[in-house]
């Protein structure tokens, strides 16, 4: 059960990353009222939200101080995504500070 909690967790991190794309994708509005007309509003909305009773649901399973540290790998799938879909370019600093991101999270699991 355990580890099915931790692959949860990862999913729930992929989950929140995609919704911020979506959000980033929203960002691309002239009124407030082509804002609320935008699609990506509302996926990004609702994947926040699926993440969030994910990561309820995961709490109930594992303790606060693993959960929140762990969904810093977050950050590691915004910059793949960054990378990937917006075309963004990876710095040497991102890199590294993702790079210890990852160690850091591997060693709360250990």
């Amino acid at each position: 059960m355990m580890q099915m909690m931790y692959v949860i967790l990862i999913l729930m991190t992929f989950i929140g990353a995609v919704a911020s794309l979506f959000l980033k994708k929203a960002s691309n509005y002239d009124s407030i009222l082509s804002l609320l007309k935008n699609k990506n509003l509302y996926i990004g909305a609702f994947l926040y939200l699926l993440s969030a009773i994910l990561n309820i649901i995961i709490l109930k399973y594992l303790n606060y101080s693993t959960v929140l540290p762990l969904t810093s790998i977050t950050y590691v799938w915004t910059m793949f995504i960054s990378k990937i879909v917006l075309k963004e370019k990876l710095t040497n600093k991102k890199i590294i500070g993702t790079t210890l991101i990852f160690i850091g999270a591997i060693l709360i699991i250990l």
